[in-house]
């Protein structure tokens, strides 16, 4: 049985950022992969709209030459109590930064993913969407799936239809919760590619985020 780990033990968040520097713009959090790092996440905000502010910050677990954001108990499938520890930690940054009533929109890929996925079904209301890519919720995580969990709320799911690394079955039972039991205002894109994003992918994140928080589309 593992011993639950103190929020306080984790270090300071690491953030890097781009975008607005208008404390009131909308946030727009980007959650790298299990073993990446801020710094290659944050290269997404060059394909998102300009007007939100894009924070990229780094799991606070070292993992190889990178970081996570949960103990596993198998790929996809997060040790509740390790999950449950980094959300607390990541809701005090977030608190900080984004004060209740600043919009904050979260994109996660794969690791990030099921993070994001974590956060916003511990805490829908505190999100205005959520985009969850290439990835798996966190099932079996100590986090509540019930119907009608995610009510209204904007979600983006993007999967690879040829992904290997998370298992189909999570992706299949992500992708189905999320267009259907969740409640969720959910847009789709499969490609028939694997585990990474494609152009096609990027574009699509790039209009969901623009029609979230309130900005013409681009072309």
């Amino acid at each position: 049985m593992s011993e639950r780990r103190p929020v306080s033990t984790f270090a300071p968040a690491v953030v890097a950022e781009r975008g607005s520097a208008d404390p009131q713009a909308p946030l727009v959090v980007l959650l790298h992969g299990r073993g990446s790092h801020e710094q290659e996440i944050l290269a997404l905000a060059d394909h998102l709209p300009p007007g939100p502010q894009y924070a990229a910050v780094r799991a606070p677990i070292a993992e190889g030459g990178g970081f996570a954001w949960f103990a596993n108990r198998g790929i996809g499938r997060p040790v509740a109590a390790s999950l449950a520890d980094t959300m607390a930690w990541f809701r005090e940054w977030l608190d900080e930064v984004a004060p209740e009533g600043r919009p904050v929109v979260l994109v996660g890929f794969s690791g990030g993913a099921a993070f994001a996925g974590g956060l916003v079904l511990a805490d829908p209301a505190r999100f205005a969407g959520a985009a969850i890519l290439y990835g798996t919720l966190p099932f079996d995580a100590g986090v509540p799936v019930e119907p009608g969990r995610l009510a209204g709320l904007p979600v983006l799911v993007a999967q690879g239809e040829a992904d290997h690394v998370i298992p189909r079955e999570l992706l299949d039972r992500t992708w189905a919760y999320l267009t259907g039991d969740s409640g969720a205002v959910a847009r789709t894109r499969r490609d028939p590619g694997g585990h990474g994003l494609t152009e096609p992918t990027l574009r699509e994140l790039a209009d969901w985020v623009a029609s979230v928080v309130g900005l013409p589309a681009s072309s």
